[in-house]
């Protein structure tokens, strides 16, 4: 029949004759059509055919496979995997070692962490919870990956089928090339193939456990401990490993604060797997079970310049860059342990008293909204910034008004006047007319309040803060002097040298009013504020930067005693008499309010401390323009305004009180005696207020620095690393020698020559004699005896 596939039945007789005399087709390689087939059959493949093309794939697939497993190297970790943040901490009060944390800068927030400190159920609660064939498995899984295949292919969600191996490839090694389709996971597989030859499972899991993410802002083990349990990752717990290990598919879902019951569901199924798995024992699993899942602790997700630490924080960064030692990405990635010179304790007490002038506690009533506070304090002995309130929050006031904001200076500028006065010889017993208003030339003048003071000396001018006499001073002596000083003692803007600026007209930094009054608590050394006492790398703890930095003599001790002794007055009898004076301390300072009110100031200190306090007022058009300080509460000054005498004092006083009487602040230093610098008098009767200033002053002479530096204290018994730095920041070049010694161990230092405190030229020698432990015991060597009677005799060690 014509529609049938069947051969032809073969011919017979003379047919079969004529047929064989037929010459053969030649076989073809590729038969297909089909020859002798007809209809369907001649286009269907046989089953020679179809085996052939499946082992030929096959074979093909393989060879892909042999030859991308050939091809493919094991690349570097992707750069973010070997991140850490950096932890920025609050000093110890007591001898300014490392704190409480106060925040940190990261790409992402990592801690890495040696696998070999980490308890064994945190792995393998790891590997319960992710690939429970991990210790045995080639770094892929067949059946996974099929099953996956299976469900992708019949419309089911993506799925990947990976093992941890897998896993790790993806993060541990990820590429701006990594794709997320099959081809991507079949690089990624084979990739996993070849790490699970080459490297070994601990390697694998620990690198894994420092890579991944287990949601609050947390990557790897160490730091996710932290977020969770307020723990580090080697004192995890069974329990608490078992909740972090079961949150990884979906950590920011599964958080126990916010699907606790998924988060539970998926513990118990961690711990059933541990179990099974011979992980832990039916007793240790029977105790987790009973306790129930751990509690974790409160997270908040954190800004990392939000609040008052953020201006810290900000001026930690810019301080470290500074340096060129230390860029953006070496601060946020680089694992720094960055010890700060904030003392919490001092920290606290200045956030507290700011917050008490502001929610109305101290005076009774609320200032405008628009009130900037400053606060500042700094140790004169070393320029240590101990305490900074900057503003409420970086994040919606971005000027830090301690360190970025100038305001007017008024009367804290008069100190430097009369340290330049007595400079040329102009002693504290100098008396001047200080009734008001005088007129000098074209310039009028007049006292705060309508007093008529006569004639009086310096001492109380000062304590009083009589503008006309410190006018009559300023002209006196050169307005240039006065802005000299202002320089010499620490002030880093540019003062004018016009001759209203011993009243204050220049805008000034108050962290620099509190490095310049530092200056003469520390009797004329100046010493550059910072704020990062010490920085150390996380990976080995050796110390990467030192933060003090130079101390010059700049000022005579007896200039700074007279100076000292004047601006107690301004505590005992004049105006900071109201608040400060019942501290019942020692202590010198200057009240200061510019000629508008636009700012009001208390800087004082004790030998021990210097605080900087200053308030100022936004508004005008822009918002941001200085206004007169709005009147709030009863500050009880003449007229009723904000003067530096009534709320900047208040507040330094009630900060400065449960300061005072903390460690090393308690201690009362007293301050030097009166040194009458000048002798007697150089004026007895009341100058004529006729002088003027001329337009050919002479130039600026500053005073040269003596350029010495002290030689680093506290190196004895430090490691040689950590004192060679030291000497390095105080701009000094360190030598080493080595001797033995029976009380200080290898590798420290024994002694330093010259000693500590002892003055050098910068970038002179301070040799660091080093220990290389205990002396060798002699032993005597036997000597042949030439008479029964002769003892060897072995001589004392050195």
């Amino acid at each position: 029949m014509a529609g049938t596939n069947r051969r032809a039945a073969q011919p017979s007789g003379r047919s079969r004759s004529r047929v064989a005399a037929t010459p053969k087709r030649p076989r073809r390689f590729f038969d297909y059509p089909r020859h002798g087939l007809h209809g369907l059959h001649r286009w269907l493949p046989s089953w020679r055919f179809l085996l052939g093309g499946f082992l030929t794939v096959c074979f093909l697939g393989l060879g892909a496979v042999v030859a991308a497993y050939a091809l493919t190297s094991i690349p570097d970790p992707a750069k973010d995997t070997a991140t850490q943040a950096s932890t920025v901490y609050f000093a110890n009060n007591a001898d300014g070692t490392r704190g409480t944390a106060m925040g940190t800068f990261a790409v992402q927030r990592r801690e890495i962490v040696d696998f070999a400190t980490l308890p064994a159920h945190v792995g393998n609660a790891v590997v319960a919870g992710e690939d429970r064939t991990f210790w045995d498995n080639s770094g892929v899984s067949i059946t996974g990956t099929g099953r996956a295949l299976l469900n992708n292919l019949r419309g089911g969600s993506l799925q990947g089928g990976s093992t941890l191996t897998q896993q790790y490839a993806h993060r541990y090694y990820a590429t701006r090339s990594t794709r997320a389709d099959y081809v991507g996971k079949f690089k990624e597989a084979i990739l996993a193939i070849k790490i699970a030859r080459d490297q070994d499972k601990k390697v694998v899991l620990g690198n894994y456990l420092n890579t991944i993410y287990f949601g609050r802002d947390s990557y790897g083990i160490q730091v996710a401990a932290r977020s969770f349990f307020g723990v580090d990752a080697k004192d995890l717990t069974l329990s608490q490993s078992a909740v972090l290990a079961g949150i990884i598919p979906s950590p920011n879902n599964w958080d126990p604060a916010k699907s606790p019951d998924k988060a539970q569901a998926k513990w118990k199924i961690v711990l059933d797997a541990m179990l099974t798995d011979k992980a832990i024992t039916q007793a240790e699993h029977d105790d987790a079970v009973q306790k129930g899942m751990p509690a974790t602790v409160e997270y908040k997700v954190a800004e990392t310049y939000q609040g008052v630490n953020g201006y810290i924080l900000q001026r930690v960064r810019t301080e470290l860059t500074a340096t060129g030692a230390f860029t953006d990405d070496t601060i946020d990635g680089g694992g720094l342990t960055i010890i700060t010179t904030i003392e919490k304790p001092v920290q606290d007490e200045a956030v507290r008293a700011v917050g008490g002038l502001l929610d109305g506690t101290l005076a009774g009533a609320q200032p405008s909204p628009q009130l900037k506070v400053a606060l500042v304090s700094i140790r004169p002995k070393t320029g240590a910034i101990v305490s900074m309130y900057g503003g409420p929050d970086p994040l919606t006031d971005a000027v830090n008004r301690v360190t970025l904001d100038a305001v007017q200076a008024g009367s804290t500028f008069k100190p430097f006047a009369l340290i330049a006065a007595l400079q040329q010889g102009v002693p504290l017993t100098t008396r001047f007319n200080g009734n008001t208003p005088q007129k000098f030339g074209d310039w009028s003048v007049h006292n705060f309040e309508p007093t008529q003071f006569g004639s009086i000396d310096l001492v109380t001018a000062t304590a009083q803060s009589v503008n006309t006499v410190y006018a009559q001073l300023n002209l006196k002596i050169g307005p240039d002097k006065t802005a000299g000083a202002a320089s010499q003692a620490g002030v880093t803007t540019t003062p004018d040298p016009n001759r209203a600026n011993v009243l204050g007209t220049d805008a000034v930094h108050p962290l620099d009013m509190a490095s310049a009054y530092a200056t003469i608590a520390a009797q004329g050394t100046y010493s550059t504020p910072f704020i990062v006492s010490e920085v150390r790398y996380l990976k080995d703890d050796s110390v990467a930067y030192k933060g003090e930095k130079v101390h010059e003599q700049r000022f005579a001790a007896d200039v700074m005693a007279d100076t000292t002794f004047a601006m107690q007055q301004v505590v005992q009898s004049g105006s900071g008499k109201q608040w400060v004076k019942p501290l019942g301390r020692p202590i010198a300072g200057k009240t200061g309010t510019s000629e508008t009110n636009q700012s009001a100031w208390f800087v004082g200190f004790t030998p021990e401390i210097s605080t900087a306090v200053a308030l100022s007022q936004a508004g005008g058009a822009s918002g941001h323009d200085q206004v007169p300080i709005d009147t709030f509460g009863k500050p009880g000054s003449k007229p009723n305004s904000i003067t530096g005498g009534t709320w900047p004092a208040a507040l330094w006083a009630s900060y400065m009180k449960p300061v005072l009487a903390m460690a090393p602040y308690a201690t009362q230093t007293p301050f030097p005696a009166r040194a009458n610098v000048g002798g007697a008098p150089t004026a007895t009767s009341i100058p004529t207020p006729t002088q003027t200033p001329t337009d050919t002053a002479a130039p600026v002479v500053t005073p040269a620095p003596v350029t010495q530096i002290a030689v680093p204290t506290g190196l004895e018994g430090k490691l040689l690393s950590d004192a060679e730095a030291a000497v390095l920041n105080a701009g000094l070049q360190p030598a080493v020698t080595k001797e033995s010694s029976a009380t200080v161990p290898a590798g420290k230092v024994v002694r330093v020559d010259p000693a500590a405190g002892a003055m050098l030229a910068p970038q002179g020698t301070v040799t660091l004699v080093v220990s290389t432990g205990p002396p060798p015991v002699a032993t005597p060597t036997p000597t042949v005896a030439a008479t029964p009677s002769a003892t060897p005799t072995v001589a004392p060690a050195a």
